[in-house]
């Protein structure tokens, strides 16, 4: 076996700052799963001091392309290293890390509001997703199929503009009509400077003569030679409630689903829902659900319907409003697989006083 280490990428956090090591310990403690040809032991992965800086570090068998790839996108990793010598003595030879990055970080970084989840987290959360789902292994297969994640609580889009950083389609749903205007003012205008090809537009849903939404539709490829064969990301955000994203997105149709619960605050769903036909999200309907366990138990049906045979979802809440027991039971009420082994219970983390934010991952039967 070979020691491996990597160093924690800064965060301008301070709270994240403190949580990262243990997160990443318990993101590569899932991601090991993934990764086949290593054999990463779980039972290695710790955190060290090396000439005075701290790294995170565990032993594996030697690191195939593929392997070196995945570990690239850890949401901690700044830097990755094969250790070799005695302790306090030790040699850092580094590992050529390929990324799936697919464009600048401003795609994450630009949109600054109250609320805004860490972009690190969000990274994580949509790895460990990934890692739990049957087509991890389908991101090292070239020419593969693309992968598609919905955010059925969008929000301004994080989720949704990591997913398209790792080339991935992107698909969500919001209920505040400013958070989705917002974001389809963003992600335009980024599309613009960034001068890629693209068709993007902002218009209503209409049914028999009636708005029932508004929606976000954009093409785009990273190079003009992609987007002239037709080979384009897709991106499509609906201004609706949560509990109807099955009326906008196909049955079976995202491989995962990524989100943050409502923390208390921010993001909600009317009580008992609506069925189609009936006014636009956002004008009336009933008072805004805050509380998460209610919002879950009334979506979480249609969030597993439209995740494909093998898919995971992946959502992250405030624990002090809503308990685990709680949380899992609704997931595994709407028939998906809660995935509880020890590397999924090392999330929960401190972000405010009022925030102990922790994650579940389900999975959907592949049959």
């Amino acid at each position: 076996m070979n020691q491996y280490a990597f160093l924690i990428l800064p965060s301008h956090n301070r709270v994240y700052v403190d949580a990262a090591p243990a997160l990443a310990r318990a993101e590569l403690a899932v991601l090991s799963a993934a990764l086949p040809d290593a054999g990463i032991d779980r039972e290695s992965v710790a955190e060290a001091v090396i000439g005075g800086v701290p790294y995170v570090t565990f032993e594996a068998g030697e690191l195939s392309q593929r392997d070196a790839g995945l570990l690239a996108n850890l949401s901690a990793l700044y830097a990755l290293f094969e250790v070799t010598g005695a302790a306090g003595n030790e040699l850092l030879r580094p590992v050529p890390l390929r990324r799936l990055d697919r464009y600048d970080a401003d795609l994450l970084t630009i949109l600054k509001y109250p609320g805004k989840t860490n972009e690190q987290f969000t990274k994580l959360l949509l790895n460990v997703t990934l890692a739990s789902s049957a087509f991890a292994g389908d991101l090292a297969a070239p020419g593969g199929r693309r992968l598609a994640v919905l955010d059925p609580l969008c929000g301004r889009g994080t989720t949704l503009n990591q997913a398209l950083m790792y080339g991935f389609d992107a698909y969500g749903a919001d209920i505040d009509a400013r958070d989705v205007e917002a974001y389809a003012v963003f992600i335009r205008r980024w599309l613009k400077d960034k001068r890629l090809k693209h068709q993007a537009d902002f218009a209503p849903v209409r049914r028999d003569r009636k708005v029932v939404a508004r929606r976000l539709r954009a093409e785009f490829a990273a190079t003009k030679d992609e987007y002239k064969a037709g080979d384009v990301q897709r991106l499509e955000v609906i201004e609706t409630d949560t509990a109807r994203v099955a009326e906008f997105f196909r049955a079976a149709s995202a491989d995962l689903v990524v989100t943050d619960l409502p923390y208390g605050v921010q993001h909600g769903s009317h009580a008992g829902g609506r069925a189609g036909g009936g006014p636009r999200a956002g004008d009336g309907g009933g008072p805004l659900a805050r509380s998460p366990i209610d919002l879950l138990r009334a979506a979480a049906p249609a969030w597993a319907r439209a995740l494909r045979p093998g898919g995971a979802l992946g959502i992250s809440w405030n624990t002090l409003v809503a308990r685990r027991e709680d949380t899992a039971a609704a997931l595994a009420a709407a028939g998906l697989e809660v995935l509880d082994s020890a590397p999924y219970r090392a999330f929960r983390h401190r972000v405010d006083q009022a925030i102990t934010r922790d994650i579940l991952i389900a999975r959907k039967p592949a049959t």
